[in-house]
């Protein structure tokens, strides 16, 4: 029997571009939208709705679910957005809301799924987390944080989760070209003048991550490759520099903070 794969966020970006080709290699797909209706007509696979900040929305969405499927085999957990700007000019709702998105709302939608994932005695959460969720770049504390918060929760719960035979799995991409960089949030206000001449600095490398961006296409193929594997990986970098990125933060921090700052200062 084919998989049934849910995805949150998948009306673009990440989302949308997997859940393409799942439903093109035979999977049984059901993606989540804020907005589904728009997507009427344009999308291949069913798209419900589902707003992960809304507590109601995914009570609603958990019983419309399973009306449309009794088998849930993977849950691809992908709805989020990002915060960028210095951290002490971020206001604290500004930070508090990005929690509870991507992580609130990541740990509510699975919290909300996994009594059926128990139920079955099999399934896969599979997180698309980030490399910051590894590292800590300037210029995007809470989106880093919230991250961070991501990794950590679902290293512990792997284990919880093991007896009743369900994977965990985690996707840490680094810049990707997607609709991330356009929808985030900017903090950036200027409001302290001492960071006048840094905060254009980390604009500007922020910026210059986002254009020298990576076409998407390799996280979809992490993504499908942790699907079909039997023993999938806990925790999955993706990208080009992902590896010397964490080998220098591990084993020559000094070198890997310099090249940091060095990336700040020539923006």
């Amino acid at each position: 029997m084919k998989k049934t794969i849910l995805i949150t966020g998948a009306s673009s970006g990440f989302g949308l571009l997997l859940a393409n080709t799942l439903h093109q290699q035979g999977f049984n797909v059901i993606g989540t939208s804020r907005e589904p209706e728009k997507y009427v007509g344009k999308v291949s696979f069913k798209l419900l709705r589902l707003n992960i900040d809304d507590d109601h929305s995914i009570q609603s969405f958990t019983t419309e679910l399973f009306q449309h499927t009794k088998q849930l085999d993977v849950l691809v957990n992908n709805a989020g957005y990002m915060v960028t700007g210095i951290a002490e000019e971020t206001p604290i709702d500004l930070g508090r809301q990005q929690f509870e998105t991507n992580f609130w709302g990541t740990v509510k939608v699975t919290n909300a799924l996994l009594p059926y994932f128990r139920a079955q005695k099999h399934g896969q959460i599979i997180t698309v987390s980030s490399i910051v969720g590894l590292i800590g770049p300037p210029n995007l504390s809470f989106y880093s944080a919230s991250k961070h918060a991501v990794q950590g929760y679902f290293k512990s719960l792997r284990f919880e989760l093991d007896q009743f035979n369900i994977k965990v799995n985690m996707v840490e991409p680094v810049w990707f070209k997607t609709n991330l960089a356009h929808n985030a949030v900017s903090a950036a206000n200027g409001s302290i003048t001492d960071y006048n001449t840094y905060r254009k600095k980390a604009n500007a490398a922020t910026q210059k991550g986002i254009d020298q961006a990576e076409a998407p296409d390799a996280v979809v193929h992490m993504i499908t490759k942790l699907i079909n594997a039997k023993e999938p990986k806990f925790s999955n970098p993706v990208g080009k520099m992902t590896g010397m990125i964490l080998f220098l933060q591990s084993y020559a921090p000094k070198m890997f903070e310099s090249s940091i700052l060095k990336s700040v200062e020539t923006a």
